[in-house]
């Protein structure tokens, strides 16, 4: 059964309280947005306490075209890759010694918030000294999801390759699509939601040679859901300048009716419960996704307060934010045989959904 041996995040340079990016937003769009100070709440109302970002806020104050924040996308996640892969493989939290780049099998790069070909992993691999026959498996436009269907897909490599060790980076600087002459609803929402974060994990095969300090979390299975003819609940409108953000105000209601079936069928399927998951490793989508995933899953906060955290401390970073949940309860979970559900949503509309057993 394959297991994640190790995780790190990588914080971008600039820390920016929710109050001064409310203020940025409010002076971009003024006498632009009917009813600005009122659509204004939902910067409060979300319980962001503040973001990180790979660019200052001041940054947003110019005119910047698609091809310039493109090429600083490919530059900085090259950069912020490189970092979080080596802290990944020389975590000494999980990991009883350092992992050399060449022991790599295979690389999962995720991420929707740029467009790079050669894709990113191929970038990095030219940093680090990564082995000249390694797996590159690149995936572009799972959005929120992507950090979950990223361990999914190492899980089915190590299912095929029980001695591999593959690793997932997910890199998104959402900041960098930001469109201030946007003055839709949907992009006023992602400028109180969206920020910038890299994250990378180890997932090990049975017969991978990968030693731990503690119990670590093992991939028991995988499941993914997609809704029909629902392209317009999230993702990205392509135009000249940019990216623009597909946000839909239905996202908490569809995840009331869609999830609850999917995750029962999923657990039952494991001969599981819900009553028998101890730890909920959710993607907090924002503050309204995870009183939905507290809903239909008949849990409380105490289930979702990890990822509350994350979410007053980092906002929504899209892929990798699931990953920063995960990290805190690997740093602190301790006990063998505790299941985990790991469950993000994204672009689609799709669900990745992993069955976690803590094991020593």
């Amino acid at each position: 059964m394959p297991k994640i041996s190790s995780i790190s995040t990588y914080k971008p340079p600039h820390t920016l309280n929710q109050e001064n990016i409310e203020q940025l937003t409010k002076e971009l769009f003024t006498d632009k947005i009917p009813q600005l100070e009122r659509l204004l709440k939902v910067f409060a109302n979300g319980e962001i306490k503040q973001r990180h970002f790979c660019v200052p806020l001041e940054w947003h104050k110019e005119q910047h075209t698609f091809e310039e924040r493109n090429n600083l996308y490919i530059e900085l996640a090259v950069e912020y890759g490189v970092k979080v892969i080596e802290a990944c493989l020389s975590n000494t939290h999980f990991l009883e010694q350092t992992i050399p780049t060449k022991d790599i099998d295979a690389f999962i790069f995720v991420s929707s918030t740029g467009i790079s070909t050669p894709s990113i992993d191929a970038r990095i691999m030219n940093k680090l000294e990564f082995s000249d026959r390694m797996k590159r498996i690149p995936i572009w436009g799972l959005g929120c999801a992507g950090g979950a269907a990223g361990i999914s897909r190492a899980f089915d490599y190590c299912l095929a390759h029980p001695d591999a060790n593959v690793l997932v980076v997910c890199v998104e600087l959402c900041s960098l699509t930001f469109q201030p002459n946007d003055f839709s609803k949907s992009n006023l929402v992602g400028a109180s939601l969206f920020a910038d974060g890299v994250s990378c994990l180890l997932v090990s095969g049975d017969n991978a040679a990968i030693k731990n300090k503690k119990p670590m979390p093992y991939i028991v299975n995988t499941a993914s859901k997609w809704m029909p003819d629902s392209e317009n609940v999230m993702g990205w409108d392509i135009k000249n300048d940019g990216l623009h953000v597909i946000f839909s105000r239905d996202i908490p209601s569809i995840i009331n009716k869609w999830l609850g079936p999917f995750i029962d069928d999923f657990l039952k399927e494991q001969e599981l419960s819900k009553e028998q998951i101890k730890n909920l490793v959710a993607h907090p989508g924002g503050k309204k996704v995870l009183a939905a995933y507290e809903d239909t899953l008949n849990m409380n906060e105490q289930h979702t307060a990890t990822s509350r955290e994350v979410l007053q401390n980092h906002g929504n970073m899209s892929s990798p934010t699931v990953h920063y949940v995960l990290e805190q309860f690997m740093l602190n979970e301790t006990s063998t045989d505790s299941y985990g559900l790991l469950l993000a949503l994204g672009p689609g509309f799709s669900g990745e959904a992993l069955l976690l057993q803590w094991r020593g």
